[in-house]
């Protein structure tokens, strides 16, 4: 087929694919051109909506026409696999996913893979390093591919804005290929900085790959449709009220992002009181009701889903009519891709931005989550070269890390050879590690200047998308002559009373529930600890109930300034004292409390005192005493389940008073304490209660974490 019969049959596949007047963009087409016809590896750079997608499904269909094997796109998010596999169909393509929402159709995929029936085959960074998928699929597929995707590839680069360690295993894959083999990266978020980054580490910038030089194809990040613009409010009542009162006028239906699932969860419920139809999404939703949710907006079911980052990538909905973001994300770059999801398909699409004053403490927070220091991380070396394969719960108590950030770690220390992912577990490989501390430290400097980037974002009186475009290093940023700046037509920040109020009810509604622990964490043994496994039932708390979480954008501003860490320690002031009668009042529990008793507090006594005494005497029952701290031990600030236990084993003591009361109670003792962060002291000092006699303990706290 010469390279008019493939042009024109390129051609058929995109008006198959977009429509009977689609016609191949010039870029569009050199890409095709140079891996199917070049066999050459290309990063293209170019806006959301541009048609990267188009690109990578013709040039399949070409490849399969020639005889060439299936194409394999690496790709980030479930909700962006389920709309290529619904693409792909468009154009022509066969196509399946395996990732971990499907593990019951992988063995019926893989066999229809090796007959030929597939024509891509979809995989999230996670599966390349799934040992069974690694060692008996993997090396079929990629002796096999046509055509290897890399989508979303900013995601390779911890430069850029949503790193992922899994994607870096790519570069393994990439030596694996054999010659001839096009390469395809894709991304519409990538500064100068992250460009060259996924160059160098997938071999497409400025390096020879075969006989010619790879191409980098990178346009105008222009969005012609979106007409950006920033609301500034006083308070949180006031954002949500003006969301509440502006939300219908705003086009069609879209996206409403907050920064915290708790927010989302929050803003949802306020706005379906108001008469709205709408959904919460994020990361801690269930994944069918994710999927149901997905679809709901795509079909126009919902005026909105409230959603945190969780809604990114790859969502796909060419007539979403808005973004509105409750709070600022960290970084310009992480902004531009999220409010990419709107305006694909329509001319005119608004994207309003409605800072809080709490938005830097969330930054701050996901900032210390960061790639913690060196010591840390050769302590998981040493536990796994000491004790060989340990699964990562069963290394959780040899370290000093969570578990999110553990797995980060073992993902990172997996791509730099220092160990491996096996069946059971994680072994190390004896290989030596650089601890590139250099590399960290400029990377965190980057995350501080794209903080402060945000911050110029919403007080610039020059042009949003130009100011948006040149943080991405856009060559062809210029003023867009659409947004409030150059139009000098701005939203109104005025809200009426009215809905101040509807959403201080919302916002100042106390009350959510603080869930039990049921499961020790594993390897208790290891760390002294005589526990494993569920926790007895007659050992255990009932559910509990705090005031608000740290993370509310109502009571969590009001939490944050009382139990912040320079807060002093102080009497329970009136407002919290009566939030917490609001929601000991709304408590449905089976029998009523008959006693209370006082968590021991080293940091806050007189809070946790008089918010104890207060109740008691509300609401007519005895203070029965304090679990005392013992002054023996010494308070240990512990990163994960296992060593927080570890740290608080021997902290606490019922006092002799105290046992002997409890031995006579009938009926539940409630629990107060300031804070239910891990939920661990909770757990650990409700067993002790329970085993000086209480039948049933309710814990109670002013804040929760979770």
């Amino acid at each position: 087929m010469d390279e008019q019969a493939l042009r024109e049959f390129a051609d058929e596949r995109l008006r198959a694919l977009a429509g009977p007047g689609a016609t191949l963009r010039e870029d569009q087409w050199s890409a095709i051109r140079a891996l199917v016809l070049e066999r050459r590896r290309a990063l293209v750079v170019q806006r959301t909506g541009w048609g990267k997608s188009a690109v990578y499904f013709i040039a399949t269909a070409l490849l399969r026409e020639l005889g060439e094997g299936p194409t394999v796109i690496v790709s980030p998010l479930l909700a962006l696999m389920r709309n290529q596999v619904e693409a792909a169909a468009g154009a022509g393509v066969h196509a399946a996913t395996i990732n971990s929402a499907n593990p019951e159709e992988w063995a019926d995929i893989e066999e229809r893979v090796a007959a030929g029936e597939v024509d891509v085959l979809l995989v999230s960074p996670e599966r390349l390093n799934n040992p069974d998928f690694r060692e008996t699929v993997l090396p079929a597929l990629t002796q096999d591919a046509g055509l290897l995707v890399v989508d979303e590839a900013h995601c390779i680069s911890d430069w850029g804005h949503d790193f992922r360690p899994d994607y870096r295993r790519l570069r393994t894959l990439l030596t694996e290929l054999p010659e001839g083999v096009p390469v395809l990266a894709t991304t519409a978020t990538a500064n100068d900085r992250v460009v060259q980054d996924v160059a160098d580490q997938l071999g497409v910038g400025g390096e020879h790959t075969g006989p010619q030089e790879a191409l980098v194809l990178r346009g105008s990040l222009d969005r012609e449709s979106l007409r950006l613009g920033v609301v500034q409010l006083p308070s949180a009542q006031a954002r949500l009220g003006w969301l509440a009162r502006h939300l219908a006028e705003l086009p069609g239906s879209g996206i409403v992002y907050t920064l915290t699932v708790a927010a989302a969860e929050e803003v949802a419920a306020h706005l379906r009181d108001q008469g709205y139809e709408v959904a919460a999404y994020s990361g801690r939703t269930d994944p069918a009701e994710r999927q149901q949710a997905e679809a709901d907006l795509l079909h126009n079911r919902v005026k909105a889903l409230v959603a945190t980052s969780a809604l990114g990538m790859g969502f796909d909905k060419p007539d979403l009519g808005f973004v509105v973001h409750l709070g600022a994300p960290s970084s310009p770059i992480a902004y531009y891709q999220q409010i990419g999801r709107a305006g694909r398909g329509v001319q005119r699409a608004e994207v309003l931005l409605l800072p809080g004053a709490e938005d830097r403490d969330i930054w701050s927070y996901f900032a210390s989550l960061a790639f913690p220091p060196e010591a840390t991380v050769r302590a998981v070396l040493d536990a796994l070269a000491q004790h060989g394969k340990l699964s990562t719960a069963a290394l959780e108590p040899h370290v000093e890390l969570g578990r999110s950030r553990l797995e980060m770690v073992l993902k990172v220390l997996d791509v730099d050879g220092a160990v491996r992912r096996v069946k059971g577990g994680w072994e190390a490989t004896g290989e030596p590690w650089h601890y590139d501390a250099e590399r960290y430290q400029r990377i965190a400097a980057e995350r501080r200047a794209e903080q402060q980037a945000m911050l110029d974002y919403l007080s610039t009186s020059s042009c949003r998308m130009e100011f948006l475009r040149r943080q991405l290093d856009d060559p062809y940023a210029e003023p867009c002559g659409r947004c409030d700046n150059c139009t000098g037509s701005r939203w109104s920040s005025d809200v009426d009373e009215q809905a101040v109020q509807q959403a201080e009810q919302r916002l100042r509604r106390p009350g959510v529930e603080v869930s039990p622990r049921k499961m020790w964490p594993s390897g208790m043994d290891a760390l002294g600890v005589p526990v494993s496994g569920k926790l007895p039932a007659d050992e255990q708390a009932s559910t509990g109930r705090a005031i608000g979480r740290l993370t509310d954008i109502g009571w969590g501003n009001r939490l944050r300034e009382l139990l912040g860490s320079g807060a002093p320690d102080q009497e329970l002031p009136e407002d919290l004292f009566q939030a917490a009668i609001q929601v000991l009042a709304a408590w449905d529990w089976a029998q009523r409390p008959v006693g209370v008793v006082a968590l021991g507090s080293r940091t806050r006594p007189r809070l946790v005192r008089s918010l104890a005494a207060r109740i008691a005497h509300i609401g007519r029952l005895p203070l029965l005493g304090e679990v005392l701290t013992d002054p023996g031990t010494t308070p240990r600030r512990a990163t994960n389940s296992a060593q927080r236990v570890a740290a608080l084993w021997s902290q606490f003591r019922v006092p002799e008073e105290l046992a002997a009361k409890l031995s006579a109670v009938d009926g539940p003792v409630l629990l107060v304490d300031d804070c239910a962060d891990t939920g661990w002291t909770i757990t650990v000092v409700s067993r002790l209660l329970r085993k000086a006699g209480a039948p049933e303990v309710l814990p109670f706290a002013l804040a929760s974490t979770s």
